[in-house]
């Protein structure tokens, strides 16, 4: 195969960086969105003269409602945006929850807080639901987890940011500029999508838009993808015009059980990510750590994650990533059972390290997984549906933490449960069938993946 000119190469990867950064941006704000309640529910509680009088139940309820929305809109989206396109997805999606958010931070009640909060919640799932379909049809093949999970990384740094912005800007703007905060996308990201995220050419030419994938290919450089080999196709070949796409696709013999066990990897990854986010400063303050250590084990949790998961990409991309979801998942456990013991802080802080990138660096991992699985026609319905269905293991995991703790269990049973829920994550990941995602390994490290089945 002829080379491509460096002056293609060189338009490729300017693509790419603009897309990579249009879409990490974007998940920036969405981890933002998704954490910054948890800095504000105190000041909530404690004064009724914001929203009403609120208890811990009802606050409770109004965190889970983001939770909920962003479930409801990473699965419409798969519904319907592999037959919009994913450009015209994150531009809504985009617009919808900068949108919301300044609402929100306008809310005059609780029951108009909580529904504001759904409906950023769905603009927040569309993002999340799109962004790795985006990257995985843009990125070169041998970059794409680590792409993916630059992309995907956005969310525990915009939680550091929110958490971060709190401390220094609460006292000042209150919980409403906080909010106000959130909605600044819709000011500088907006423009930078519309002007430099194009469509996709493997999308175009998957909806038989043949001479517009063409002329997108040559003003971006990015190639069109040639078709998958008939290897890797375990059904017949459909008629024209027969194409199954978005959840179609997914139910049918090539995807249904792969989709069924990458839609487990994410409700153990999510499970485990919102519950340790959610709990470990409760957990280690029983083991005799005061508050001055909570930031610093979230800190720990989500920097862990953000570093751990970039270095962790780089192995997927040689050797696969189902063999490093794995090994990451069973780190975690690991390190959550070594927590349990009495060790020094510089010891239980590189733990905490660790257990984040087993927890949501894992999570960032298996969207760049299930970015990469899927052809073009399912690529939006697979990130979506993993995204959705995995959205019930968040909404689980700070409930069982909270269940555990009204039980009154000793702290490092919750440690002990979440790490029974990473080594389960381990176990799905491994019966997950070799398929799209690692036959795009350098020829190389196919070779040794293939020899291994």
């Amino acid at each position: 195969m002829k080379s491509p000119e460096p002056s293609t190469l060189a338009r490729q990867e300017g693509t790419v960086r603009w897309v990579v950064a249009i879409a990490a941006i974007a998940l920036i704000f969405d981890g933002y969105d998704l954490v910054v309640y948890g800095t504000i529910v105190s000041t909530l509680l404690n004064d009724p003269t914001q929203l009403g009088e609120i208890g811990p139940a009802t606050a409770g309820v109004l965190g889970s409602w983001a939770l909920f929305g962003v479930m409801v809109g990473a699965l419409t989206t798969g519904a319907v945006g592999d037959y919009l396109g994913r450009r015209k997805i994150m531009i809504t999606g985009i617009i919808w929850f900068s949108v919301f958010m300044g609402l929100t931070a306008l809310a005059p009640n609780v029951f108009a807080f909580g529904a504001l909060r759904f409906a950023t919640g769905l603009g927040v799932g569309a993002l999340v639901a799109t962004a790795g379909a985006v990257v995985a049809e843009f990125a070169p093949k041998g970059k794409r987890n680590y792409y993916n999970a630059i992309v995907y990384s956005g969310v525990p740094v915009g939680g550091v940011l929110a958490s971060r912005l709190a401390i220094v800007l609460l006292d000042h703007v209150g919980w409403r500029g906080l909010f106000l905060i959130g909605a600044t996308p819709l000011l500088f990201l907006l423009p930078m999508a519309l002007a430099k995220l194009p469509e996709s050419p493997e999308w175009l030419m998957a909806r038989g838009r043949t001479e517009e994938a063409q002329r997108v290919s040559i003003r971006t450089g990015v190639p069109i993808a040639e078709p998958e080999p008939a290897a890797t196709v375990d059904v017949p070949v459909s008629a024209p015009g027969e194409t199954k796409i978005g959840f179609r696709a997914l139910a049918s013999r090539k995807y249904a059980l792969p989709t069924l066990l990458l839609g487990l990897m994410s409700f153990a990854g999510l499970l485990l990510t919102y519950g340790l986010n959610t709990w470990l400063p409760q957990i280690m303050s029983q083991f005799g750590y005061g508050k001055s250590y909570s930031l610093a084990f979230l800190l720990v949790l989500n920097a862990g994650a953000v570093f751990g998961g970039l270095i962790a990409s780089v192995g997927a991309d040689r050797i696969g990533a189902k063999r490093v979801v794995s090994t990451t998942f069973f780190l975690a456990a690991l390190a959550m059972v070594v927590l349990t013991l009495q060790l020094p802080f510089g010891l239980l802080l590189a733990l905490v390290a660790v257990a984040g990138v087993g927890t949501i660096g894992t999570q960032v991992l298996i969207y760049g997984f299930v970015s990469n699985y899927y052809n073009s026609a399912a690529g939006g319905a697979g990130v979506a549906w993993c995204a959705g269905f995995g959205r019930l293991g968040g909404i689980f995991g700070p409930l069982i933490g909270g269940l555990l703790m009204a039980a009154g269990v000793e702290n490092h049973v919750a440690f002990y449960v979440f790490s029974a829920v990473a080594i389960v994550g381990a176990l799905v990941t491994a019966c997950v069938p070799l398929r799209n995602s690692e036959t795009q390994l350098p020829a190389s490290s196919a070779a040794r993946v293939e020899l291994s089945k």
